[in-house]
């Protein structure tokens, strides 16, 4: 049986751990492994025929993967290709006219699953590892759907992904913050600033919450709009209290204060996702006409998914990989590795309708006070999930 694996979506540290991981599993059983790259664009754009077209997929062994999990991003290279909904100017230039007439969709769009289909049976792939998050897993679960037999590990520094407690880089990402915030605190206290922290997470608070935690700071999350004026004085209060004349707040990019609405930005991506202008932005703008305070905003998104993983997700991506090829070798396919209640597991593929995971603000949050809660962890999973009723 040959597998192939794919990484989707925005890169984070831990994915060369999964692919190698994967790679060394499945090539112990004698058994080979084809990388597909780019994502889903590798297996709508690959020109099939002869040798292996090593522009979008590569055999995949012992030797060539050897060191790739000694470094961040994804040696395959990945995209934000939604092959169910591709629009004209994304076509590959190969398809001929009577093949993309039987796949036009009523809004304009092109729908190339049956092209995915017959292209992995076309590179004798008959099973898929794909590592990614909601909007790449989604397409994964078309797939599945119509009968491809697949294995999906969750990946995002949003740690949102439905039907797991843990997705590979989320460590890294909080790790990384802890770092940056730490290190800027000199820069806030010098100049006597409030600073403001945007940090990922467009629909779910997790990755704020959680920098939040381990820096003792206050924190704004997308499933709490927040009171603007009780921020602002609590804000002040903090730098007036602080003997080195600071305060700062860590502001995930999807949170915004009650009654405020910040505008989308920029051209949908190939999920209908556009780019929200920035909270930190619009929230320093806020503080410095009503206090006259010097703000500094500071960015910390980028930086968080760059370089190599840290030792959690590193174990993560390692593990998830193994139980990835044990559901195969098992013939369990149509799942997502997961971690349920601490523990190494596999759920349904996530159903694309029920959005993102969300912070549960009533246990998770202190929203007077803008910061996690820190009292009545007992029985609660060390990512801040409740424990099962």
């Amino acid at each position: 049986m040959r597998i192939g694996v794919l990484t989707g979506g925005g890169d984070v540290p831990g994915l060369n751990s999964v692919i190698k991981s994967v790679v060394y599993r499945w090539t112990e059983l004698g058994r080979d492994v084809i990388g597909i790259r780019r994502g889903w664009k590798g297996l709508t754009h690959v020109r099939i025929g002869g040798d292996l077209d090593a522009e979008y997929v590569r055999a995949l062994d012992r030797e060539n993967t050897r060191s790739i999990d000694r470094t961040g991003g994804t040696v395959l290279h990945t995209s934000r290709t939604n092959p169910g909904r591709m629009k004209a100017d994304r076509l590959p230039d190969h398809l001929d006219r009577g093949e993309l007439a039987a796949c036009l969709s009523a809004d304009g769009t092109y729908d190339l699953t049956p092209v995915v289909l017959r292209d992995l049976e076309a590179l004798g792939i008959e099973r898929l590892v794909v590592i990614g998050g909601d909007d790449t897993i989604s397409f994964a679960q078309v797939l599945a759907s119509k009968g491809f037999p697949l294995v999906a590990i969750p990946k995002t520094m949003d740690n949102d992904v439905q039907g797991t407690e843990y997705c590979i880089g989320f460590s890294t990402a909080v790790t990384r913050a802890m770092e940056a915030i730490d290190r800027q605190r000199t820069t806030l206290g010098s100049h006597e600033r409030i600073g403001i922290f945007r940090i990922f997470g467009r629909d779910s608070g997790f990755t704020a919450l959680q920098t939040a935690y381990v820096t003792s700071a206050r924190c704004l999350i997308p499933e709490s709009p927040f009171d603007l004026e009780t921020l602002i004085a609590t804000l002040v209060d903090d730098k007036r209290l602080n003997p080195s004349r600071y305060a700062f707040v860590i502001c995930a990019e999807g949170a915004i204060w009650k009654g405020a609405k910040l505008p989308e930005v920029g051209e949908p991506d190939a999920f209908g996702h556009r780019r929200k202008a920035s909270v930190g932005e619009a929230l320093a703008a806020e503080i410095r006409r009503r206090t006259h305070e010097d703000v500094l905003v500071s960015e910390l998104t980028y930086d968080l998914r760059s370089g190599n993983p840290d030792a959690f997700d590193q174990m993560v991506a390692t593990t998830f990989a193994n139980v990835a090829v044990d559901l195969i070798r098992d013939g369990i396919t149509g799942r997502m590795v997961a971690i349920h209640d601490g523990r190494y597991s596999h759920a349904p593929l996530p159903d694309p309708t029920l959005g993102s995971r969300r912070v549960d603000v009533a246990h998770a949050y202190n929203a007077e006070r803008f910061r996690p809660q820190y009292a009545g962890r007992l029985g609660y999973s060390v990512w801040m999930e409740r424990p099962p009723a």
